[in-house]
């Protein structure tokens, strides 16, 4: 199997980041990742990250951000990006509200157009990264497909994430292999549930960082280190090497009865043993 790099979301480690940073980055690397995808920076400024990865030898290869970010000045958020080596940046979630067959669309669409060019003029390209409402439909077409028709593609990417297209009532390789060419980045989570396709069952974050409340069916739906739910991840891998990713992300958005970085260490320590990563 092809040797791909191996990162991990950092928003599973969010409490253990916050209470001492460089630490965890640390500790991620000592378990086996060399990549890192930040969903937030706690008050540090784009040198101190590149300080801090280069002193433990990790990467960013991306970074989940939302793109009001990037509202004042796109070139000043590229910038701090471009501080320590960030080459994607991934929209974490957009409101489906706004996305196609909203009358927020054509606005939708014309700002996903302008940050994936600023991007690409810096050197970077825009993603998107799903949850399951994305394959919702609107004139016969997920709303999913209607992004990724409407941004040219060379300038945006699908992050596609395994665990929600799966909820979704989807095949992870088959969606893989639909965008053939265009996953340098895919996101391996694993969880279990009783039922698919019930609403939403994921925390989501504002602007301002808050917690936006989900009500959702009692599915018996809870994430999971890899190997430890649903996931096929034998074959997600091998549609992976077929269809050109480079990086794959574990991520876990909740650890349960476990410490937050057991979780991740199970994690890496499923892939060394399983695939050989």
């Amino acid at each position: 199997m092809k040797k791909f790099n191996v990162g991990i979301q950092l928003y599973g480690v969010r409490n253990t980041m916050a209470q001492d940073f460089e630490g965890t980055l640390s500790a991620i690397k000592a378990m086996g990742y060399d990549y890192v995808e930040f969903a937030g920076y706690f008050g540090r400024s784009g040198n101190e990250i590149a300080d801090i990865l280069a002193k433990l030898g990790l990467k960013c290869v991306s970074v989940h951000q939302s793109l009001d970010f990037f509202d004042k000045d796109l070139k000043a958020g590229a910038d701090f990006l471009k501080a320590f080596g960030v080459k994607y940046s991934v929209i974490p979630w957009y409101e489906v509200g706004r996305l196609a067959g909203s009358d927020k669309w054509e606005e939708t669409k014309a700002l996903f157009n302008r940050v994936a060019d600023g991007l690409k003029e810096n050197g970077m390209m825009l993603g998107y990264h799903n949850h399951d409402f994305e394959f919702g439909k609107y004139e016969g077409k997920y709303l999913h497909d209607w992004i990724f028709e409407s941004v040219p593609a060379d300038r945006i990417f699908p992050e596609l994430d395994t665990c929600w297209v799966k909820y979704a009532g989807l095949d992870p390789v088959e969606m893989i292999k639909k965008y053939s060419g265009r996953v340098p980045v895919v996101h391996l989570k694993d969880f279990v549930c009783t039922k698919a396709s019930a609403g939403p069952v994921y925390a989501l974050i504002d602007k301002d960082g808050k917690e936006i409340k989900n009500s959702k069916e009692e599915n018996g739906f809870e994430f999971r280190p890899l190997g430890k739910g649903v996931q096929d991840f034998a074959s997600i891998l091998k549609a992976c090497e077929e269809c050109g990713t480079d990086t794959v992300i574990v991520e876990q958005d909740q650890s349960y009865d476990l410490p937050e970085l057991e979780a991740a260490r199970i994690s890496r320590q499923y892939l060394k043993d399983k695939f050989g990563l």
